[in-house]
């Protein structure tokens, strides 16, 4: 069932993007950034097995941040998709401080979660430092690299639309790298044996690269609402300038 449910959710996760996308425009790919950089550093602490690798949970959710960049930088440009990056770091330092301050509290004697509260976030300052360090390293050199590999393309093959595959999984590969990398050493090592943390670090990196696969058509699809958006707004805005014209007749 794990196996299953993973794909599920990088059907859902994606394809939730993407409609807030079609929605709200960038503001709702902004909303998605956040709650997932949020909820991925809750699912992480979740250790499964699936496909026959030790891994944990959180992965899809922070992949789901690289597809938003890439949707932000191909349709919106690249300050949008560094606005997105800079909402993920402020959302996180904001959940770090806030779930934090819970564990300060002195429960009632008739509660009952905090001490389940006090088991899921007492790891969450290593976790949550060592993603929001990993996070802001990771998506500002991919879509610094992004956009490299998108100037490449251009110059080579003197159209600024083609090869989109090409730049988004080129920019992936490198980039997720370094983000498994250096996610894994920062906030496992000591944690789990050695054996452990290399599963970890070589199923993070293999599952990035299985989502980065499936994200490219969500970025054909998401640069297909940008365009089919576009339109409408140019038509609505030659209908209101012909009606602007028609009233002072």
């Amino acid at each position: 069932m794990n196996e299953l449910i993973l794909i599920l959710s990088v059907v859902f996760i994606y394809g939730v993007a993407l409609l807030a996308y079609f929605l709200f425009g960038k503001g709702g790919l902004y909303c998605i950034s956040a709650l997932a950089t949020v909820l991925a550093n809750i699912e992480v602490t979740i250790l499964i097995k699936a496909f026959g690798m030790e891994q944990t949970l959180g992965n899809v959710l922070f992949a789901v941040t690289f597809l938003i960049t890439y949707i932000l930088s191909e349709c919106e440009g690249k300050k949008s998709a560094n606005k997105a990056v800079l909402i993920g770091i402020f959302s996180q330092v904001f959940f770090l401080i806030l779930s934090q301050s819970w564990l300060l509290y002195t429960p009632s004697e008739n509660d009952t979660a905090m001490q389940a509260i006090k088991t899921l976030f007492s790891n969450t300052p290593r976790l949550i430092l060592a993603s929001l360090t990993v996070y802001a390293v990771s998506q500002i050199f991919d879509v610094w690299l992004y956009h490299k590999w998108w100037n490449f393309t251009q110059k080579k093959f003197g159209n600024k639309r083609k090869f989109l595959w090409l730049r988004n999984n080129g920019s992936t590969i490198v980039s997720q790298l370094v983000n498994s990398f250096l996610f894994t050493v920062i906030a496992f090592a000591g944690v789990y044996d050695f054996n452990t943390v290399l599963s970890i670090f070589g199923s993070s990196y293999i599952i990035y690269i299985f989502t980065a696969l499936l994200d490219t058509p969500a970025v054909y699809l998401g640069r297909l609402i940008s365009d089919k958006a576009k339109a409408r707004n140019s038509d609505k805005d030659i209908i209101d300038k012909e009606k602007d014209a028609s009233d002072c007749q």
